[in-house]
């Protein structure tokens, strides 16, 4: 099975939870090789209990196409653009930005009857 290596940018109320979500689905071929969470949160103490590094963004954008999917779960299209632009400005074609949307189709599919956090206002793609 193809592994997909993730990164999440924010581990606030949202992103704690969905990491702690996602952890539990590591024999199905997700990886989480980073965060990023300037914070003492909750998810950030679940990344580090679990070897998880915590980097900056600058220091996610250098690990290039290690990372599949990098999901921006801070609500704030101002990170959303900074991921944009640095991921470009690198040369990486590989790594997709998920939001919010896709967090929580994913959070349908592998949750059981349980509801991601609504705290964001919809800051779109």
């Amino acid at each position: 099975m193809q592994k997909q290596s993730i990164a999440i940018v924010g581990l606030g109320r949202v992103g704690s939870v969905f990491l702690e979500k996602l952890l539990g689905q590591s024999n199905k071929g997700v990886e989480i090789v980073a965060v990023a969470e300037k914070g003492q949160t909750a998810g950030a103490s679940l990344a580090k209990t679990h070897g998880i590094e915590n980097l900056t963004i600058d220091q996610l954008v250098a690990k290039g196409g290690n990372i599949d999917i990098l999901f921006d779960l801070t609500g704030m299209s101002a990170v959303r653009q900074e991921l944009r632009e640095k991921l470009m400005a690198s040369g990486n074609r590989h790594t997709v930005i998920a939001t919010e949307s896709v967090a929580s189709l994913i959070w349908v599919l592998i949750s059981e009857g349980e509801n991601l956090p609504n705290v964001h206002v919809k800051t779109g793609y």
